[in-house]
């Protein structure tokens, strides 16, 4: 396949070579050149066939090769009279994604569609057609990569059938491994195409397909996918580093001698493993030329040991370590703890007598298999085993994994082609996953683990759990101490989300701590609405829908009664008054108001900045007052900030402090110190609002306390 691994179900041939024709190609000439020969013959298979049969059955002895040709002869007839931009019968296309997949150890069925899979796309065959001659499973997967017409798309077809692939691909992963087979070939011979349109396509690949190469562990395409992007969109580069990996042919290859010293070293200790010699890829060595500056003969390649055990990962490491000058920075276990994408494998770095630096993977036979074929190499994880039935509606896929699901839930939101072709490529961008396990009682339960990309923050983690609702989080606790929203996760984390039904909703700071696409996604729609400044984010799902009636709609009954009657009253008759939790205002305070969806009126301080953005749009005020002293009995809610010096205790006094006055904590926040400085933010309930001067004076008499002022915005977190 590349460099890196030509067939991984053979890895002896890892490195048997450096240079000259791949074998794959030479495999891809083969059946190019029986294809030319004319129609199959009518007994046995085709020839052009017999190439991809040999390699599938070196993976699966018993697969029945009826289907096989069944699936090249249909093809073959469909395709008949069609050529490729490069002149060859159109054919060859379909039997060289076939022997990739075939090579990577694809079963039957994925081999059975992967020749048909341009059938309903560019000839007269249909969907019904392919069902009834070769079952409902082809004929998704076939469904799964037919593009999408620009007849009917236009310019979003592009962004629309790959949001389709991803669809289709949540329920079978197989349906990417043909795609992206077939952006290898077609990559191979890109050399026919148009400049303009060579940079397009490599582009696409670069941003889009080698990243979801690399989350489904199909390490064999993406590597070879990363040499052709390479070659033409940094054609310069590529030839130099072309040219930097061939002046070293020739020279004593200081691998291949602390190879022979490890083989040596492993058979003493009675321990059965291959020692090989992994040649990197183009696009590697740039990237090590480019991190160290210089090149050593040690820096072109890998060593690969292949053990049968997993216990025998750990033998051939500690032999290594104790014969050899171990590099201890770059040991890493990825056995004990795997990719987010099957990866497993030891990672150490051993020094030669020369001073030579070898860096080492370790790893089972299984092992290289799901490395260099990810997902490919798992067969068909659909298919019941010890003679279960298989289940009714969505399969359960055991390899779906975590950041397909995040991803088939944000594409679902985003009807826009341009919003979700950019999120697309901005989710595939983020390298790595984490597993966070949340504590708070949601539908789901406590302790359920969250997968989330690298980096971060508790509101990628309020939104993958919570949804649109998270509009409500008003701050976290994270390994049980408390935290701000930005605070970034890491793997293993606890998390515990604080929820509020009157939130004042996510604020712009926010968009700058999210970086999964379906937290920017739900914030700036959030942010986009007039209404939504000061408006409650959380509510239960009975009252949201309330709230998005037309203006001006006035039912009548008991829903109506006002939430805050206790408190104001609005000169807007019939209209529920509600204060606005981003400035908690409280009597006396010189208050506003604005109508917002479902006939309520949100009450605002008249310093809050709320105010000022709804007059700059135009929004009209309506008049707001005081309802008697403010005595009544469902008291009212304010958010005050504590400046204090940092101290050990300081929260529990303060907390102690607040419960003295005989107020209710609703939520409290406690930033990082800074410079030995520390902000508390109490979102507090009072049960009489001119209870408030005496809590802050209570609350300023607290040892280390300098200030309490109330909260003008919503506390940015």
């Amino acid at each position: 396949m590349s460099a890196e691994a030509t067939n991984p179900g053979n890895p002896e041939t890892a490195g048997r070579w450096r240079g000259g024709p791949r074998p794959a190609l030479r495999g891809l000439r083969r059946i190019g050149r029986a294809a030319l020969l004319g129609p199959p013959p009518r007994d046995g298979l085709p020839n052009a066939l017999e190439h991809v049969a040999k390699v599938h059955r070196h993976h699966h002895p018993d697969a029945d090769l009826d289907t096989l040709s069944r699936a090249y002869q249909r093809a073959e007839t469909s395709h008949r009279g069609q050529l490729r931009k490069s002149g060859e019968p159109y054919i060859t296309h379909p039997l060289a994604v076939t022997l990739i997949l075939a090579e990577l150890g694809a079963e039957t069925t994925t081999l059975t569609a992967s020749l048909l899979h341009d059938t309903v796309e560019d000839t007269e065959m249909t969907l019904d057609q392919v069902r009834a001659e070769f079952g409902a499973e082809v004929c998704y997967l076939v469904d799964g990569v037919t593009k999408l017409e620009k007849v009917d798309y236009g310019a979003a077809a592009e962004p629309e059938t790959f949001r389709k692939m991803l669809v289709a691909t949540g329920s079978d992963v197989r349906v990417m491994s043909i795609k992206l087979a077939d952006r290898l070939h077609n990559m191979r011979t890109l050399g026919v195409m148009r400049p303009e349109k060579q940079a397009r396509i490599a582009y696409v690949t670069r941003d889009v397909l080698i990243p979801l190469a690399e989350r489904l562990g199909v390490q064999a395409l993406k590597t070879e996918l990363e040499d052709l992007v390479f070659a033409v969109l940094h054609p310069e580069e590529y030839a130099e580093t072309q040219q930097l990996v061939a002046s070293y042919t020739g020279r004593p290859d200081p691998l291949a001698v602390i190879a022979g010293r490890a083989r040596a070293v492993l058979a003493d200790a009675g321990i059965d493993a291959q020692v090989l010699v992994r040649p990197r890829h183009f696009v590697s060595v740039h990237r090590v030329l480019l991190a160290r500056g210089r090149l050593t003969g040690a820096d072109l390649g890998r060593l690969l040991v292949l053990v049968t055990e997993d216990a025998d990962c750990y033998a051939v490491l500690g032999e290594l370590h104790t014969c050899f000058t171990p590099v201890v920075s770059e040991f890493k276990d990825f056995i004990a703890t795997p990719k987010f994408n099957l990866y497993q494998s030891l990672h150490t770095a051993i020094t030669g007598t020369g001073g030579d630096v070898a860096e080492t993977l370790i790893r089972t036979h299984r092992m290289h298999r799901v490395a260099e074929a990810g997902v490919i190499a798992l067969g068909n994880p659909y298919a019941p085993t010890d003679g279960a039935d298989a289940p009714e509606g969505e399969r359960a896929d055991p390899t779906r994994p975590g950041w397909l699901d995040r991803l088939l839930d944000w594409q679902r939101t985003t009807p826009d082609p341009d919003t979700f072709w950019t999120s697309l490529r901005d989710d595939l961008a983020q390298e790595g996953e984490i597993a966070v396990f949340c504590t708070d009682a949601a539908a789901d339960g406590p302790g359920t683990p969250i997968g989330l990309p690298a980096g971060a923050s508790c509101v990628d983690a309020a939104y993958a759990r919570y949804g649109e609702a998270a509009h409500g989080c008003i701050g976290a606790r994270v390994n049980g101490r408390l935290a701000t929203l930005g605070t970034v996760l890491h793997d293993g984390d606890g998390l515990h989300l604080l929820m509020a039904q009157d939130s004042a909703g996510p604020s712009p700071e926010w968009l700058d701590h999210a970086r999964t696409p379906a937290a920017r996604l739900a914030i700036s729609r959030w942010l986009a609405r007039p209404e939504g400044a000061g408006e409650p984010a959380a509510a239960p799902a009975g009252r949201r829908s309330e709230r998005r009636r037309a203006p001006g709609h006035r039912p009548a009954g008991p829903e109506r009664a006002p939430a805050a009657s206790g408190l104001a009253v609005a000169d807007l008759p019939g209209a529920t008054v509600r204060l606005a939790g981003c400035c908690t205002p409280v009597p006396p305070d010189t208050v506003t108001g604005f109508a917002v969806r479902g006939g309520t009126v949100t009450v605002h301080r008249a310093l809050c900045p709320a105010v000022a953005r709804m007059a700059a749009m135009g929004r009209q005020p309506v008049g707001v007052r005081w309802r008697g002293a403010g005595k009544g009995g469902s008291g009212c809610r304010v958010t005050l900030l504590a400046e204090a010096f940092s101290r050990p205790h300081l929260l529990p006094d303060l907390t102690e402090a607040i419960a003295a006055q005989g107020v209710a904590v609703v939520s409290a926040a406690v930033e990082p110190p800074h410079e030995q400085l520390v902000r508390h933010t109490y979102t507090l309930h009072l049960p009489h609002a001119d209870g408030l001067p005496s809590l802050m004076r209570a609350m300023r008499q607290v040892p280390g306390v300098f200030d309490v002022v109330r909260a003008a915005t919503t506390v940015r977190s």
